[in-house]
């Protein structure tokens, strides 16, 4: 008897002496955490938080905790990305907003100056000053549209479009202009209707950025087209030039807000860079997508894919 209770004894000497060093480990770890974690939050580290445990809900605290960790970098990155564009976007509207108001204010103190001024040249001017208006009102309405799309504010209800006759209204409200430019006109658009799963005024006004930007920047290769094909769960339409094109590098970051290209389009052309964005908001709301390949002088094409709806 007196041995088992010897015996008793040291197994439960053993037993206090491994919990009170697990206990030290566990301590040990939860000091090394918080350390690490204090550090991750004080900026003087980034990485993940590394300890050596064989302690299984110990390891599943470190997993949940590095994902947490890394979601935060990447909120971080994201944020820093935002806040560059954002500076960008402020940039650019200022400047794009003060260049017609310059010409608005110079074209006034003429008006002021000269009292005695021939109506015909007092039309003239006054026709500049509405056209410059004119701009600066465009812009400042892509600005808010693009801040209530980014904010969830602008609802785009979806149903049921006929592809094919938004496509045909589209293009020909730039008939003049195409007319006037001189360019080949190369329409590819089904007889028969096509129907998708979309909103007509934002097609419309996806269409007419992507036009109006082929136009602006391609017309240099006195071509525009617009193609319209589908299989049975997609549509596609693709608006191309054969302009002086967009580099491989830049393809990649068009669609972002507020970015302007710079040498790859012509820089007598250079807008706000909210017109592109707006348009892939656009397609997104519906449930779409958007992208764009460029040779040079050869083909720039913007693809457009819908959910197609079989009437």
């Amino acid at each position: 008897m007196t041995v088992f209770l010897s015996i008793f004894s040291i197994v439960l000497l053993c037993g206090c002496l491994v919990q009170i060093q697990t206990k030290r480990t566990f301590q040990k770890q939860l000091r090394s955490i918080k350390k690490q974690l204090t550090d991750i939050v004080n900026g003087q580290a980034s990485g993940p938080v590394l300890i050596g445990t064989d302690h299984k809900q110990m390891a599943d605290l470190l997993v949940s905790i590095n994902k947490l960790n890394d979601q935060n970098r990447e909120h971080a990155r994201q944020f820093i990305r935002t806040e560059q564009s954002m500076k960008r976007m402020l940039s650019n509207i200022s400047h794009d907003l003060k260049t017609p108001l310059t010409v608005i204010s110079g074209y006034a103190e003429m008006l002021n100056a000269k009292i005695d001024m021939p109506s015909q040249e007092r039309q003239r001017i006054l026709s500049h000053i509405h056209e410059k208006t004119d701009e600066m009102t465009t812009l400042i309405d892509s600005f808010f549209d693009l801040a209530k799309l980014e904010a969830g504010d602008k609802h785009v209800p979806l149903g049921t479009i006929n592809l094919t006759e938004i496509c045909k209204q589209s293009i020909l409200m730039f008939y003049e202009l195409i007319e006037t430019k001189g360019l080949d006109v190369q329409i590819d658009i089904p007889d028969s209707p096509i129907f998708a799963l979309g909103n007509e005024e934002a097609l419309h006004r996806v269409l007419a950025n992507l036009v109006s930007n082929a136009l602006r920047y391609g017309s240099d290769g006195n071509v525009i087209g617009l193609h319209i094909y589908a299989d049975e769960t997609i549509v596609t339409i693709a608006v191309y030039d054969q302009g002086v094109g967009i580099r491989e590098s830049d393809q990649q970051s068009i669609f972002e807000r507020m970015y302007t290209l710079e040498e790859s389009r012509n820089k007598d052309f250079q807008g706000s860079g909210l017109g592109l964005t707006i348009t892939k908001k656009l397609i997104e709301q519906m449930q779409g997508t958007i992208s764009v390949t460029s040779i040079p002088h050869e083909k720039t094409s913007f693809i457009c894919k819908l959910k197609r709806v079989h009437g």
